[in-house]
């Protein structure tokens, strides 16, 4: 069957020879530039016709995937009440994150984040018998988000494409068989795309649930960090890392002993006087969870992952103290703060990193203006109300299934997968009528693709110096032909063209008059087709140049040739 033609000199494509202003990040730079995209406003995108069409072929391949595990496929209104969010606490969970919005009557509505609640409705309406379940169901939707910090081109959008799918069943037994089909499906997915991806242990936040893992594309420009162990293949999201810490004796150790300490509010200052290292020290982090003065202990060569120490307490609300929050509490000594003699679980709530095992002896404050103590023991001298991973994972830590020292590398996530559990199905009474005759609670789980954020990751991880370098399967055209002359060249490149989308090839063609050769060439490259076949000075024995974008070999074949080899790629691949 015939394949489309596209001619540049009939396409609306605008290519610039510099970066934009504004870009910081390769994806945002060459897609700009080649002309997929264009900004709107911060965080919003227009897809041009270039772009539309890789979107287009990233959401085909995820809509295959998910077709073959059996899932349906449904669309959801983007304009959304807000009653079923504030059903499941996450109207005010998701905070400024949220587009909130009155009609001309008052009433409250809210453009969609995530569909949880309204799949759950929609599922309630539908499903009355436990013959109604399993079912799987999916949507291709726009999302929106009022990120306060709109950066990295699509990457990081208020407005984004998402696919979000859903499982229903009446067991965890059954709702693991649902997790493990999306779990491979995510994973032809994005190798279909051409993507490098790791799956990290990752922690739930505001989505909720227990088991969960991310899908994750290396690159410099990614957002999230995760650890990777070479010894024995565990990868995590920082976030997710856990430390394991046997506790000890807290019995033969010296009594606490107070020190004279002036002008040492900081850890490093207070190590530097006492010659001790940071790590003997504990540092006591003073914030608010929901406006109650808590207090984090960490060793002092550590600092504390406000992003982590958020997820882990939500939704409560967690902020750093100011210094309005010390008028009239004499208690507690800015600079001086320790755990001991009452002071945790009275004057503040007292959470810990695990490595404050019991024990463990430290120096810390004294609670007193220019004096810390030393052979504070925790267990003896000090309890901890709840223990938190909440330290920045550094590289070199123990991996928690082996002991070996893990690596850290950035990456962008792509794809999440929950087993949400009955969270959602407690709130809105989801149940079924079982085989015994009386009603099953449903469980869930929850599983995204992030699409418009596929497409930033294949730019940030194929482009070379020269441009954008798609995957056939994901790019606009399966071969550029670059007409590198005047007339004879460019009839010649018509002819090819024609006769390639007569052989089922998808092809860009650049007819355009008036632009020079180089100024072809450069855009070809920038575009990124995988395949670039020029009709120069050759055409007059017959002979095209063939050239591959992302290897650089070219030759010179005839046409019918040329095409043999372009469909035996094409098939291929």
């Amino acid at each position: 069957m015939a394949a489309r033609v596209q001619r540049l000199s009939r396409s609306m494509l605008k290519t610039l020879r510099d970066d934009p202003a504004d870009a910081e990040t390769l994806n945002h730079k060459l897609l700009v530039r080649a002309g997929y995209v264009r900004r709107a406003a911060a965080g919003i995108w227009t897809w041009l016709p270039l772009g539309k069409q890789v979107l287009e072929n990233v959401t085909r391949v995820v809509r295959e995937e998910m077709d073959a595990i059996g899932g349906q496929e449904v669309l959801l209104p983007a304009l959304l009440p807000k009653e079923p969010y504030e059903i499941s606490g996450r109207y005010e969970e998701y905070g400024d994150l949220l587009f909130r919005l009155k009609d001309r009557k008052g009433g409250d509505y809210l453009l969609g984040p995530t569909h949880e609640e309204i799949f759950t409705q929609t599922v309630k309406d539908q499903c009355t018998s436990y013959k109604d379940l399993p079912v799987i169901l999916y949507q291709i939707q726009t999302k929106y988000r009022d990120e306060a910090r709109p950066r990295a081109g699509i990457l990081r959008g208020r407005e984004f494409t998402m696919k979000d799918s859903y499982s229903f069943d009446v067991s965890d037994e059954a709702l693991e068989e649902s997790y493990q089909l999306h779990r491979a499906a995510y994973q032809r997915i994005f190798r279909r795309l051409g993507l490098d991806f790791r799956i990290v242990s990752a922690i739930s936040g505001a989505m909720g649930g227990s088991a969960s893992e991310e899908f994750l594309a290396p690159a410099p420009a990614g957002e999230d960090t995760f650890a990777q162990c070479a010894a024995c293949g565990y990868a995590a999201n920082t976030e997710a890392v856990s430390v394991t810490v046997a506790p000890s004796s807290t019995e033969g150790h010296p009594a606490v002993e107070k020190l004279d300490t002036p002008d040492t509010p900081t850890i490093e200052t207070l190590a530097a006087h006492l010659g001790v290292p940071a790590s003997a020290t504990l540092k006591n982090l003073l914030v608010k969870v929901d406006g109650e003065i808590t207090a984090v202990g960490v060793p002092g060569d550590r600092e504390v992952d406000m992003g982590k120490l958020a997820e882990t307490l939500a939704p409560a609300e967690v902020e750093l103290v100011t210094a309005e929050d010390f008028v009239g509490r004499d208690d507690l000594v800015r600079g001086y703060i320790g755990p001991q003699d009452g002071m945790a679980g009275k004057a503040f709530r007292y959470l810990a990193d695990p490595r404050v095992a019991p024990g463990t002896s430290w120096v810390t404050g004294a609670n007193e203006d220019g004096k810390h103590a030393k052979n504070v023991v925790c267990g003896r001298d000090f309890e901890v109300d709840q223990y938190l991973d909440v330290v920045v994972v550094e590289p070199g830590d123990p991996c928690p299934n082996c002991g070996e020292g893990i690596e850290l590398d950035r990456a962008i996530e792509i794809g999440h997968i929950f087993q949400l559990g009955r969270k959602y199905a407690e709130a809105f009474e989801l149940d079924v009528l079982g085989q015994n005759g009386k009603p099953v609670r449903v469980t869930m789980g929850s599983y995204g693709i992030g699409v418009s954020r596929a497409v930033a990751a294949l730019a940030e991880q194929t482009a070379d110096e020269q441009g954008l370098c798609w995957p056939r399967e994901i790019a606009p055209a399966d071969v550029h032909v670059v007409a590198a002359g005047k007339a004879a060249q460019t009839e010649a490149a018509l002819e090819a063209a024609e006769q390639l989308g007569a052989a089922g090839l998808r092809v860009l063609v650049d007819d355009r008059a008036g632009v020079s050769p180089g100024v072809k060439f450069t855009d070809a490259e920038l575009i990124g087709v995988p395949k670039i076949l020029v009709a120069g000075r050759g055409i007059k024995d017959g002979l095209y140049e063939l050239k591959d974008r992302r290897t650089g070999e070219k030759e010179e074949l005839p046409l019918d040739e040329a095409i043999t080899r372009l469909r035996a790629y094409a098939e291929e691949s």
